[in-house]
């Protein structure tokens, strides 16, 4: 059934959103918006659609018909209930995002770093970092390119498509509505106009490839206006990488949590090679991840459990080796990562070893401590760094982090970065501990997070110590994950 709503009556400058799923249709607000609420509930990205030129989702003519709820049933060929109006939204209200964005404190950053603005550029979700430094939810997927361009000085300006001319609504400035290619071009000209030097989600050969979110072409067209194009990597990191205090408190919540996920493997290993002689690795995986769906947590990968050489391959697949079955006198690497199961939480990444006995071999322990050695004079770098007020850079950390490794001659086996910057994925896009795959020249930041995770990989077996840093807004600095692991935990011994 077609419930008729009365249009001519309410309908002034409005949109109108689709999209082809089974939805409810739902009147929202003055002007009229029909949004596309699903019956679970939860409002999804939106196609949106102007009075004045209506668009049919299947097809490049416009409708000029008010009678939108015929067109709609031609289309889904099914029946369409639209409700009755709804309690008005706040003006200017789409709920494709929410303006968090501090203006003046980008244009700050912006005169800091010598940019004469901060172009952000979105295709189909291929800028995850735009989207999020512009307040656009994950679940807002549009299917037109936009631009937001903020100048060192004075108001934004914004670029968006006519089918999806709401999508910036959210956000400040003045808005520019393209449809022909040929408009797009001449619009990204006048967004940049004026500009010499501008920031963009690019890395110069894609050096830095957590940045490096915008196609080549798209840099091409803005470089044909004469601007140079500079690398956004130090503004990510103010504006997406940074914590807030919920996501600060969902850090340290996650990390008590994987900190326990440890003390229960432990007594799993403990219990069942003593009962049965031998644990699967896959047991102790996915033990694990009945202890994150207990505490209502998410990781988008179960966790590494390698037992002897499966160990020594750094990013090891849990139950793929020749031999996975764990039993007394075995070597055990566990590296897990959660975070809470609610919007923004940010990810605890920790690696621990244990050995299936009373007492640890030589061979194992004197390995893990120069593992330990690396870990700890990064620590204290960083602690040093932050009491002095000292900048100190990602590539710093991580050479003091290899320093006594490679004094024990084990640096050849020690093959990845030190660390990672940690946010809303295990692998964020702050700055990371790295001089081996890249160079981050990026500096640390106070209310960030990062990991320092330094391995040593021998055919034999391998070893890893984990734990994260976050700096608190004061400079103060936080090692999460329990207290640091000195020795190979001894798995049979007082359990």
């Amino acid at each position: 059934m077609v419930c008729r709503c009365p249009w001519e009556s309410n309908l002034s400058d409005g949109l109108f959103a689709i999209d082809l799923n089974h939805y409810e249709y739902t009147l929202i607000a003055q002007p009229i918006i029909v949004s596309l609420v699903p019956i679970s509930g939860k409002r999804q990205s939106h196609r949106i659609f102007s009075r004045s030129n209506l668009l049919c989702p299947h097809a490049d003519q416009s409708r000029s018909d008010l009678d939108i709820p015929r067109w709609i049933l031609d289309i889904l060929q099914q029946s369409v209930v639209i409700v009755q109006p709804a309690t008005p939204l706040p003006d200017n209200t789409l709920e494709i995002g929410t303006n968090m964005l501090d203006i003046s404190a980008v244009q700050a950053a912006l005169n800091e770093y010598n940019f004469d603005g901060w172009l952000l550029y979105d295709f189909r979700g291929s800028n995850v970092l735009a989207k999020r430094v512009l307040g656009i939810g994950d679940d807002v997927m549009g299917s037109r390119r936009f631009m937001y361009f903020i100048p060192r000085e004075g108001e934004p300006r914004k670029l968006v498509h006519r089918i999806e001319a709401g999508m910036l609504d959210h956000l400040p400035g003045d808005k520019t509505i393209y449809l022909k290619w040929q408009e797009l071009e001449a619009g990204v000209t006048s967004l940049v106009s004026g500009s010499k030097r501008i920031a963009m989600e690019y890395s110069p050969r894609n050096a830095n490839p957590y940045i490096s979110r915008v196609d080549a072409g798209t840099i091409e067209l803005v470089r044909s206006n004469d601007v140079e194009v500079g690398n956004s990597g130090d503004l990510i990191q103010l504006f997406e990488a940074t914590l807030d205090a919920d996501q600060e408190a969902s850090h340290f919540e996650a990390s008590k949590l994987t900190h326990e996920a440890f003390l229960i493997v432990w007594q799993l290993i403990a219990d069942t090679v003593r009962k049965d002689g031998s644990i699967e690795e896959m047991t102790i995986s996915d033990r694990i991840m009945k202890h994150f769906a207990d505490n209502g947590m998410e990781t988008y990968h179960p966790p590494i459990v390698g037992r002897g050489p499966n160990g020594g391959d750094p990013h090891y697949e849990t139950g793929t080796g020749e031999n996975t079955t764990i039993k007394e006198g075995d070597l055990v690497l566990v590296d897990l990562w959660a975070k809470m199961s609610r919007p923004g939480a940010i990810y605890s990444d920790q690696t621990r070893m244990g050995f299936v006995g009373t007492e640890c071999p030589a061979k194992y322990e004197d390995v893990f401590a120069v593992a330990c050695a690396g870990r700890d004079a990064a620590i204290k770098l960083v602690q040093d760094a932050f009491a002095s007020g000292t900048p100190l850079q990602g590539w710093e950390v991580d050479d003091a982090t290899r320093a006594p490794i490679e004094a024990a001659g084990l640096g050849e086996f020690f093959v990845h970065r030190t660390g990672h910057s940690i946010g809303q994925e295990v692998h964020g896009n702050g700055a990371h501990i790295d001089n081996l795959e890249t160079k981050e020249t990026r500096s640390i930041l106070p209310r960030t997070c990062f990991s320092i995770e330094p391995g040593i990989y021998q055919p034999e077996f391998g070893v890893r110590t984990e734990i994260d840093m976050y700096i608190g807004a004061n400079g103060e600095v936080h090692v999460t994950g329990g207290e640091l692991q000195s020795k190979v935990e001894c798995i049979l011994s007082g359990r």
